[in-house]
């Protein structure tokens, strides 16, 4: 395999990584890392790391780094990383400039288009880092994932963490918009309450082309994009206008 290809692969300890989340998010964090949810998560990485599993991505808490708690003004709700090389980057359905677009990932570019009637640079190569730059919250329910192998960590102990953060997020002042595509994202709105008349909440289908085009919330023709943008300059009306 070459190294371009394993660029995105986890390659320090687990536990080294894990136990250094970014401090923003400290509140949050800090009671995870002393829960026996964390101690079982590590062990059980650990294992994989010592029989040679290849973990994406690198940038675990990349998605935490981008923005700070009270700077969050959109929430992405992602399932786990992608699985395979070089494609995972720690930002929910993101992927590197270079990389060909997961379908998933090009039916949402394809629905800012529809929403908006434009599309930024930043999104349309794949990379939504423009995106958490701005204030988005691009959260996988699991933080890693193996290769060729998806869902590989879920329900190994992330999710105490990713729904801690979502309860957080939603209960801090100030309004914010929360994506929730597909039933697993849905699945999680418990956690935006009692929250939830102050934010907008957007549900839709995933928006992989098994469901995209699907009855009853069909992801195409959702005008998500449309709705969060008006929302948040309400919301925010001295805040620089969103760019997608």
């Amino acid at each position: 395999m070459s190294f371009l290809a394993q660029s995105n692969q986890l390659t320090e300890p687990i536990a080294q990584v894990l136990a250094h989340p970014p401090p923003a998010w400290a509140e949050v964090t800090q009671p995870w890392v002393h829960s026996v949810a964390y101690t079982s998560l590590v062990r059980r990485l650990q294992a994989r790391q010592a029989v040679g599993a290849i973990i994406y991505p690198a940038a675990i808490w990349r998605a935490l780094e981008c923005v700070a708690p009270a700077d969050v003004r959109l929430v992405i709700v992602g399932q786990d990383p992608y699985h395979q090389p070089n494609q995972a980057q720690g930002l929910a359905f993101s992927v590197g400039y270079d990389q060909p677009l997961p379908p998933s990932l090009r039916n949402i570019l394809a629905e800012v288009v529809r929403s908006t009637g434009g599309i930024s640079n930043t999104a349309a190569i794949g990379d939504l880092s423009g995106w958490a730059q701005q204030g988005a919250l691009l959260l996988n329910t699991s933080l890693t994932v193996e290769r060729d192998q998806p869902r590989a960590h879920a329900d190994w102990g992330w999710q105490v963490l990713t729904q801690a953060i979502l309860a957080h997020v939603a209960a801090l002042p100030g309004r914010r918009v929360f994506m929730l595509w597909g039933a697993h994202a849905q699945s999680l709105e418990p956690c935006i309450h009692p929250h939830t008349q102050r934010h907008l909440i957007l549900r839709a289908n995933h928006p992989s082309p098994l469901s995209a085009r699907r009855p009853p919330q069909p992801f195409m023709g959702c005008h998500h994009f449309f709705q969060a943008s008006q929302f948040m300059t309400k919301a925010q009306p001295d805040a620089p206008a969103w760019v997608w």
